[in-house]
């Protein structure tokens, strides 16, 4: 997998991870204005690999 850093056609910086086959399997959700803060988002990301999975479907009532 990797990390994509690039520019929008707006300018704005984005993120997406792509699987080694060449999907898409996450982007950000959000354009940034600095590249500072879009490589900030990748490294939220990449910390949250041990987060619990959680089954929404259990949830609605």
């Amino acid at each position: 997998m990797r990390f994509e850093l690039y520019r929008d056609a707006g300018g704005e910086w984005r993120w997406r991870l792509r699987a080694q086959n060449g999907n898409v399997i996450a982007d950000c959700a959000e354009g940034y204005v600095r590249r500072e803060d879009c490589e900030h988002g990748i490294g939220l990301v990449r910390r949250v690999g041990d987060a619990p999975v959680v089954d929404m479907t259990l949830k609605i009532a």
